[in-house]
């Protein structure tokens, strides 16, 4: 399985960006995709999920309301659209994924694969 995300950059407060994460070795939509953040003063972070199968998000209160997950199967690919961008989103974002076949996002299980971060860098 291999993931890769892409879309970073730098973006005033207030701002908007969408990061993507295409992903491919799944034989089936049996899968979550998790978007995942760090920081150096911060250990990772968690921030949302979506399922493959059928759509499923889960999201942190930290994001929620700001942030939106889609994706479109037939490209493979997760966007991470990000609205109201504040400084303290600056991070390198991750997207990683785990086999899953549940019928709610696994936010909080450990996830086995994982792609290259992108920096987002958001100025005050």
């Amino acid at each position: 399985v291999q993931l890769q995300a892409f879309g970073g950059g730098l973006v005033q407060t207030g701002g908007s960006l969408r990061l993507s994460c295409t992903v491919s070795g799944f034989n089936s939509d049996d899968y979550a995709i998790g978007w995942f953040r760090r920081t150096p003063e911060k250990a990772r972070e968690g921030i949302l999920c979506i399922t493959a199968s059928d759509g499923s998000t889960f999201y942190m209160d930290s994001v929620e309301g700001r942030f939106t997950v889609s994706s479109d199967n037939a490209k493979n690919t997760v966007y991470l659209q990000m609205n109201s961008l504040k400084p303290e989103d600056t991070a390198v974002y991750y997207c990683a994924a785990r086999s899953w076949g549940g019928s709610s996002c696994p936010m909080t299980y450990m996830y086995r694969y994982w792609g290259r971060g992108t920096l987002v860098t958001v100025s005050s």
